[in-house]
Parts: structure tokens; C-alpha cells; sequence
């Protein structure tokens, strides 16, 4: 596979954060940054998924983003009632 570099920018404090944990795990800094991204967009399509999938239930149940609004704050309210 080939590779491109690219220029980016860090503020310092992020920079020094990213090195650390890349040395803590005998990384470069370019395995890590790729990792990063990596996991990234894997949780982006993730969270996709879900909303495509609760979409898709909304949708054959024949509720509007009104209903599951209201079921969210239900089941919220609920939970505080029971501690």
C-alpha cells in the first residue's frame, strides 16, 4: 500500500499528549495518528449504522421523531425514579 504525507497542525499541548501516549504504546507518531483516524471513522459509521437502523424502526412503526423524543425522555425520567 502506498503512502501519502501531509502537513497538519497541533496545538503543542495535543502534540505533546499524542507522543506521549505513542511512546507509552512503542509507537511513531504517524502509526498512532493512523490508528486514530482509523478508529475514528470506524465509530462514525458505527453510530451511522444505529441511526439507520433506529430510523428504519421509526419508520415500519410509523413514529415520528415526536414519539421517540417522547420515549427518550420517558425512559430518562424513569431511570432517575428509580435511584
Amino acid at each position: 500500500m502506498s503512502t501519502i504525507t501531509v502537513n497538519i497542525a497541533f496545538q503543542k499541548s495535543l502534540l505533546h499528549d499524542i507522543d506521549r501516549v505513542a511512546r507509552a504504546e512503542s509507537r511513531s507518531r504517524s502509526e498512532f495518528l493512523r490508528e486514530a483516524a482509523r478508529a475514528y471513522i470506524q465509530r462514525k459509521r458505527r453510530w451511522a449504522d444505529v441511526f439507520s437502523m433506529g430510523r428504519g424502526i421509526a419508520k415500519a412503526r410509523g413514529l415520528s421523531s415526536d414519539d421517540v423524543s417522547k420515549e427518550i425522555k420517558a425512559y430518562r425520567k424513569s431511570k432517575v425514579t428509580r435511584r
